[in-house]
């Protein structure tokens, strides 16, 4: 029986890996919340692999405060970057595979089409440029992992997110502002999480990095379009379309993953 063990475990994604874990009779999933085993602590990670004997970390905590990464960088790389290279060093030592989940927001947007894997990183703001750097960590020490890229990530039933935010505001009557002038591929956590499972621990997906999304490109108004849609809502909703939105940190105008 496969020993699994899933870090960040109280978030939108760790949830949705909870919910479909239960359905999987033939893996055993150690579910650790950041209160349970906060990844910026050695000690805890060492304690907590000398007991597991896991084959697989899921690694979903992660620090995605994206404008709050521009006033707390140091926060960001803590979390982001230097806590994912005491993982993958835990994980080397007890010999488990890390499966760590990264970022669209590793490039700069610039490119006109979808960035493949072999495309060059250039993160324009603090949270991409402390994911990348997590990257590179895993990379350095452990040459054997999985790191999955995804964008856009939304739970319908989980967290804090644009999916829910839109749904929340909608039903309050609450004026919906809403830019197009980014474009990526919302995904489902049930996509990625489903992923993670069935192709990468059940599956043969060789070690390497993955893109990993629901494929169908729209800015973020188209998003906002599709969910209202999708509710019914989209007749009475207050959906604006703002192209002066203003953020603190830099965005990626184009992060379709391909």
């Amino acid at each position: 029986m496969k020993r699994i063990l899933v870090t960040g475990a109280t978030g939108q994604l760790g949830q949705t890996i909870k919910e479909l874990s239960k359905n999987m009779t033939n893996m055993l999933f150690d579910f650790k919340s950041s209160a349970d085993l906060d990844i910026t602590d050695t000690g805890k990670l060492e304690e907590t692999f000398i007991k597991g004997g896991f084959n697989y970390c899921i690694n979903c905590a992660a620090y995605t405060n994206v404008e709050q990464a521009e006033k707390s960088p140091e926060l960001a790389y803590r979390i982001n970057a230097d806590a994912v290279k005491n993982l993958a060093i835990v994980c080397l030592n007890y010999k488990v595979d890390l499966i760590h989940i990264s970022t669209d927001y590793v490039f700069d947007g610039t490119k006109t089409s979808p960035y493949t894997i072999n495309d060059k990183t250039n993160p324009i703001n603090e949270y991409g440029k402390s994911k990348l750097q997590g990257e590179q960590n895993i990379s350095e020490v452990m040459p054997n992992h999985f790191i999955l890229r995804t964008s856009w990530l939304y739970s319908k039933k989980f967290g804090h997110n644009f999916y829910r935010i839109i749904l929340k505001k909608a039903g309050e009557g609450a004026e919906l502002r809403i830019t197009d002038e980014q474009i990526g591929c919302p995904t489902n956590t049930q996509t990625l999480s489903k992923f993670i499972i069935e192709d990468v621990i059940l599956g043969d997906k060789e070690y390497g990095t993955y893109h990993v999304t629901d494929g169908k490109a729209m800015t973020w108004y188209d998003f906002a379009k599709q969910i209202l849609l999708e509710h019914g809502l989209d007749k009475n909703a207050k959906l604006v379309l703002d192209r002066n939105y203003r953020t603190l940190a830099k965005r990626p105008k184009n992060s379709v993953l391909n």
